[in-house]
């Protein structure tokens, strides 16, 4: 087989948790390129593997690529592996991907431990369709917005967020998604490994000084009105379809659609509460 490019996941804390499979491939392979050095030297030196490291991070990688990409070419295997679970998921790693396939070098993805999966099966939320949104953006108005359209995502969502910015991002949480169950990790798989299961305000209170690697898992947005029996109001339908086209730039027809499902009524009734509300718009301002 012609040189290969294997993509290896590795442990996200416990060094236990790595396939034999990745562990023959980083003996096997002529060189590893790891997010940092260091960090990878303590999983090889934990199983007495050898194999030479090379840096390839978000600094460096257009640098890195040609020069792996002519070692692929020349007939030397290598790994790719990023600091803690699967490299290229919020991690560097797809761009020396694409170009291997552009070249086309094989690819290999060795599966393993992702801390993505990790959290979304801890959380007890649906897991038939999620989507992963990696880090929020860390200006507050962009952060606020992106926040924001979560309280109309269908999905389970999972993302990321660093421990000094936690207890905002749970703040605007509490005010835009309110009781909705989130799932807050922390430390999946080391020592201190905590799961909770709760409201954005009681994740909050809980939470004094954030330390360590979290994860934030959201359930499906489930609609009160329909869980009582009572139709919602045109307003709360049009509020929701307000917050859906500003935040998402979805289509009329498009958010019509996905309000049906949040509220579970028909697509009709949501339209004619639409209809209702311009009405009553216009009358009062003529």
């Amino acid at each position: 087989m012609p040189a290969t490019l294997y993509v290896v996941a590795t442990p996200i804390g416990n060094l236990e948790d790595i396939t034999l499979r990745a562990l023959r491939v980083l003996r096997e392979v002529a060189l590893v390129a790891a997010e940092d050095t260091r960090h990878t030297a303590g999983l090889l030196r934990r199983y007495d593997i050898r194999t030479p490291t090379t840096s390839f991070h978000e600094h460096n990688e257009r640098r890195k690529i040609p020069l792996l990409l002519e070692k692929l070419a020349a007939g030397d295997s290598l790994a790719l592996v990023s600091d803690a679970g699967t490299p290229g998921i919020a991690d560097p790693g797809y761009r020396l991907v694409r170009a291997a396939l552009d070249a086309g070098l094989p690819v290999q993805a060795v599966p393993g431990p992702s801390a993505v999966l990790g959290a979304l099966i801890s959380s007890g939320f649906p897991t038939d369709s999620f989507t992963f949104l990696g880090f929020p953006p860390r200006k507050p108005a962009a952060r606020d917005a992106w926040l924001a359209s979560l309280s109309v995502e269908p999905r389970t969502v999972v993302f990321f967020e660093a421990p000094h910015r936690l207890r905002q991002t749970l703040g605007v949480m509490a005010s835009v998604l309110g009781a909705r169950p989130i799932c807050l990790t922390k430390e999946l798989t080391k020592v201190f490994e905590s799961t909770f299961v709760g409201t954005s305000s009681a994740a909050l209170n809980m939470l004094n000084d954030p330390k360590g690697e979290y994860a934030v898992v959201v359930s499906p947005p489930t609609s009160d009105a329909a869980s009582s029996g009572q139709p919602p109001s045109d307003r709360e339908i049009g509020e929701f379809i307000g917050r859906l086209t500003e935040h998402d730039r979805i289509s009329k027809r498009q958010g019509i659609s996905r309000a049906a499902r949040h509220f579970g009524i028909a697509s009709r009734a949501v339209y004619a509460a639409l209809e209702r509300t311009k009405k009553q718009r216009n009358s009062v301002e003529s």
